[in-house]
């Protein structure tokens, strides 16, 4: 369940940085999104791992 949770919030905050760089368009803002997005996916892949 909190796997799930943690995906759902991913989610929600990968698709609000789209819908910001979408907006604007410049490519230095996409740029730091996409490493955002990056390290949000990284700590999500790491601190979610089955510990059992």
């Amino acid at each position: 369940m909190n796997r799930f949770l943690a995906l759902f919030a991913f989610a929600v905050f990968a698709g609000f940085l789209y819908i910001l760089a979408s907006k604007i368009g410049e490519i230095d803002l996409w740029i730091v999104t996409l490493l955002t997005a990056g390290l949000a996916a990284y700590d999500f892949v790491t601190s979610s791992k089955d510990n059992s």
